[in-house]
């Protein structure tokens, strides 16, 4: 008779280790896939909520933030190995685990986390959220992932380039490939300078600040922030950058609303509109799609120091609110109201400069909100085509002959930009007001590659700014 070999004691049951970092980082994906939230409105509040409980310090703020950001930067990258990695389509797999394993992805493979490490925080991270039995799942999708390097990776799961660039792109660098065909159509060239985009759309933008002509200076910003934390802006003559570890909310002038964090590209083109040769008055200026404020924050500064006024129009309430917000403590006359510059109360004929930045797709600006190239699709641009189209024609209309329009887009994608343009002049899908194109090359001076005019298309690989479109328009009739 066969002896039985004795039971081993089942081990005890481990708790497991609740990481508030990873926790958070977790809770900040959950809130942008569930409830299509932007990471940079999400995590803020996570983060102050965070330290008030005294869970944070510097450092894990800035651990929690690499993690969200980086994992929705490099998405489709880590989509593409962790489905080399599970015997079942990524739809069948629950969105909580796919956010586990993309943070583990993420640790692995784009930080400098130790394998075991990251494995190990990631499996209790998984308990904790998920419980045991995902997290043995989330477990072992993780150790083969951590068997290669990312290069190791790409090589496997992407399709060559000879056979498939734009596909090839879009894994390697993470990007739906439909974005990758509309921003190579717009820059043009070969592949060194789509792959330069496309890599400067995942690393994490500056912030820039603005110092508001009249109410503060760049030397002022400069002297608050110190020589290790403050640097000369590149382009415009109103912008400091911060380096790494800066923070804006600390500097008085950006309390008191005499400088405000903005992307030295949104500040080029108001200052470009602001400088545009005009023949005749120069009295009354228009922001006809205002919201959040920035633009016209910078612009009422530069109208009230030549004894201009601005009239900011924004058909958002609550974005005229944060209008209000930009505006308040402006030394010269302005006005914030809530309109439709597709349906202006104003007259006809009554402005000097108007400026619409118009709603778009965002593509400029993927290095801030990379979640965005996840949602957008391209039927979205017929969405915004006919509005776009409409608040140029309004914005010519409110012009008076001899006024200049800016039309701007934080989108280099073509559909948004010179086809607009160029069919609101023809006078395809209704009558405009009889314009000429203006040269607004020169109203940048300094900032290279800015292409064969008249119009401007800033990128964040050649300028280190969004990738913000600018058209200038002199009214003729």
């Amino acid at each position: 008779m066969n002896e039985q070999a004795p039971r081993r004691p089942a081990k005890p049951y481990r708790r497991p280790k609740k990481d508030p970092v990873r926790i958070l980082a977790f809770e900040a994906l959950r809130a942008v896939d569930e409830r299509d939230a932007y990471a940079n409105l999400v995590l803020p509040p996570l983060l102050r909520k965070a330290r008030e409980k005294g869970d944070f310090e510097t450092r894990d703020a800035a651990l929690a933030t690499e993690l969200v950001y980086g994992t929705l930067r490099r998405q489709g990258t880590y989509d593409a190995i962790i489905s080399a990695c599970v015997d079942r389509p990524l739809r069948e797999v629950d969105p909580p685990v796919l956010d586990v394993l993309a943070l583990g992805a993420h640790q692995l493979l784009g930080t400098r986390i130790p394998t075991h490490a990251a494995v190990s925080a990631s499996v209790e991270l998984a308990r904790v959220v998920l419980g045991d039995g995902r997290a043995r799942f989330v477990n072992a999708v993780l150790r083969k992932i951590s068997q290669d390097d990312l290069d190791t990776w790409l090589e496997r799961v992407a399709p060559p380039y000879d056979e498939d660039a734009e596909d090839h792109l879009a894994v390697v660098h993470s990007h739906p490939r439909w974005v990758v065909s509309a921003l190579w159509d717009a820059l043009g060239g070969g592949r060194a300078g789509i792959e330069d985009l496309l890599e400067a759309d995942n690393e994490r933008p500056e912030v820039t600040l603005v110092a508001r002509p009249g109410r503060a200076t760049t030397d002022e910003l400069m002297d608050a922030l110190g020589e290790e934390s403050g640097l000369p802006g590149r382009w415009s003559p109103y912008a400091v950058r911060l380096a790494e570890g800066g923070e804006p909310g600390a500097l008085d002038a950006v309390r008191d609303g005499r400088a405000g964090v903005q992307d030295e590209g949104s500040q080029l083109v108001a200052v470009a509109v602001a400088n545009a040769p005009l023949d005749g008055p120069d009295r009354r200026w228009l922001d006809g799609c205002a919201g959040p404020g920035g633009k016209a924050a910078l612009m009422a500064a530069l109208a009230a120091g030549r004894g201009a006024s601005l009239l900011a129009a924004e058909k958002q309430p609550h974005r005229a609110r944060l209008v209000e917000r930009a505006l308040a403590g402006n030394p010269g006359p302005y006005q914030v109201i809530t309109a439709d510059g597709t349906r202006p109360p104003w007259v006809p004929g009554s402005f000097d400069r108007v400026l619409v930045d118009v709603p778009c797709s965002g593509l400029g600006a993927l290095r801030r909100r990379p979640e965005a190239r996840w949602r957008r699709r391209p039927e979205d641009l017929e969405g915004f085509a006919p509005l776009q189209r409409s608040l140029l024609r309004e914005a010519l209309s409110a012009v008076r002959v001899g006024g200049v329009v800016g039309y701007a887009t934080c989108s280099p994608h073509l559909a948004e930009t010179r086809v607009v343009v160029e069919d609101v002049l023809k006078g395809r899908g209704g009558p405009a007001a009889e314009a000429e194109w203006m040269d607004a090359r020169p109203l940048m001076p300094g900032v290279p590659a800015l292409g064969d005019g008249p119009d401007v298309q800033l990128w964040p690989h050649l300028h280190g700014t969004d990738a913000m479109y600018l058209a200038l328009l002199r009214r003729t009739a």
